[in-house]
């Protein structure tokens, strides 16, 4: 099982990332998370994966603050350097300016309204319209592309989803009540040839009152992560844990889960 160490870029990255490096397979990281400017994904994705090829490197591509012409530079640049895949994803409200929805035939909206704005939000089209402008129009080849998938919807339809023409998904707030509902979904899209991974939210003494606020639910806290780690092993082809800006927490649980990489 691989370990994809959930990255939020700042202006240390590299040092960062040269500090959790022996403990991961690799990172999935965050793209200007919560809408506020940060050190791009995908340009920290092409130096991390230009530094270590031996990594999966994986960054989010968040749309709501790019263009069409950026939308299709970033995913150029990634495949150029080699990058594994790209999850696209409207992703957070922009701090600055309003949501940028880009459409498959490469034109785009920028959304002003509020009630266009949640209901765009709450839709899975606008990762499939960008997948398809990219694939389509820009000509990406050889990079795959990822989606996310939810414990709030039905198995049917994140399955229904990785049917179509995903190359790999990434399962969101997994708990205890959902870890039925990743294993019915995890089958099928194992079945389909297709990777899948799943995030592990991790409570920590420190983080619980981040983990409150944002409104998800936590997979387990750090003294049971390991006991669920392992109810996972032969169900995913890899997690994505993280303890949601405890750090410390983070680096105690990558070594307590070193036993399940593979």
């Amino acid at each position: 099982m691989k370990v994809l160490y959930e990255f939020i870029p700042r202006m240390d990255f590299l040092e960062a990332a040269e500090e959790v490096k022996d403990l991961v397979d690799g990172w999935n990281i965050t793209d200007s998370a919560g809408g506020r400017p940060a050190p791009s994904g995908a340009a920290v994705a092409c130096v991390l994966k230009a530094r270590n090829p031996d990594k999966i490197v994986i960054p989010m591509l968040i749309t709501n603050y790019k263009g069409p012409v950026e939308v299709g530079a970033v995913a150029l640049a990634a495949e150029a350097i080699g990058v594994d895949g790209m999850v696209p994803d409207p992703g957070d409200p922009p701090r600055y300016g309003h949501p940028i929805r880009t459409r498959e035939d490469g034109d785009c909206q920028l959304l002003k309204d509020p009630d266009e704005i949640g209901e765009y939000r709450r839709s899975t089209g606008p990762a499939e319209e960008v997948r398809s402008f990219l694939r389509n129009t820009i000509k990406i080849r050889n990079m795959g592309f990822g989606c996310l998938l939810t414990a709030r919807r039905p198995a049917e339809d994140a399955m229904a989803r990785m049917r179509d023409e995903w190359d790999f998904g990434f399962f969101m707030r997994l708990e205890e009540e959902s870890l039925p509902r990743l294993k019915q979904v995890a089958k099928e899209t194992r079945q389909l040839g297709k990777p899948i991974y799943a995030y592990l939210i991790v409570e920590t003494a420190k983080n619980k009152k981040t983990i409150d606020r944002i409104g998800w639910p936590s997979t387990s806290t750090l003294d049971r992560a390991e006991g669920f780690v392992g109810k996972l092993e032969g169900v995913v082809d890899g997690i994505i844990p993280t303890c949601l800006g405890d750090l410390a927490g983070e680096r105690e649980l990558l070594e307590k889960i070193q036993r399940f990489r593979g």
